[in-house]
């Protein structure tokens, strides 16, 4: 609230149409989402998300384990790590539209490999970490492998999946921006890219603030929430 203030009396102090006031760019988003236009297209950017978020973590972490695990596979694949966490993410993008067409599945596996790297190399690391005395235990008192996975794994994993989901799901929010911008005709980064060219800086700035709106009630109704009750045990 307080910055809300201070970016209206700032708005009106400047005078300027390229800084619209706090007011007007809520009364904006008001608008755009009575039309449908801004829940449609936040709609469409939020299905890539979770796509490409879904294939990063799971493909991300089960490369992370065996990295962590086999000494050989994390020789191997190390230097493709590197390759890949250091390519810049626009020149990924417009690789993947170059080979496989204009079309969503490669929009989506173009977002995920973009976060596949960095959710390998967190896991990696804890992996690498976790207690090889209860990793003893556990084959001491002949527990299968879901059970040890479940039970010894994945509680010490969880710090590490944590910071690895937080951080993939800020990086993937601003590539899939990208991604709609170069190649897609609708979602919130397609909007934007519409409106830029209008120089309509009070609808950027509506579809800006309502994405900031859903990221924060992602991570105060969902991720706090969920962490609060993962680590219940370390209470």
């Amino acid at each position: 609230m307080g910055f809300l203030l201070l970016w209206e009396v700032a708005a009106r102090l400047a005078g300027s149409r390229l800084l619209p006031t706090a007011s007007a760019v809520v009364a904006m988003m008001a608008h755009e989402a009575a039309s449908g236009d801004l829940l449609f297209n936040l709609g469409i950017t939020l299905l890539r998300v979770a796509a490409s978020f879904a294939i990063a973590m799971v493909l991300g972490t089960a490369l992370g384990l065996a990295l962590g695990v086999w000494r050989w596979l994390d020789l191997a694949f190390d230097s493709w790590l590197i390759v890949l966490l250091n390519m810049p993410a626009l020149v990924l993008i417009v690789l993947m539209y170059v080979w496989f067409g204009l079309n969503e599945p490669t929009a989506v596996i173009a977002v995920a490999l973009n976060k596949l790297p960095s959710t390998a190399v967190t896991v990696r690391e804890g992996a690498r970490a976790l207690d090889r005395g209860l990793m003893e235990m556990a084959r001491s008192y002949r527990m299968g492998r879901l059970a040890t996975l479940r039970h010894v794994v994945l509680p010490q994993l969880h710090p590490y999946l944590f910071a690895a989901a937080r951080s993939g799901l800020a990086i993937i929010w601003k590539i899939v921006l990208v991604v709609e911008l170069l190649g897609r005709s609708n979602g919130v980064g397609f909007a934007i890219e519409e409106y830029f060219q209008l120089f309509d800086v009070t609808r950027i700035l509506a579809y800006t603030l309502a994405f900031i709106l859903v990221v924060q009630a992602i991570e105060w109704g969902l991720w706090q929430p969920l962490e609060r009750h993962v680590n219940r045990w370390r209470r």
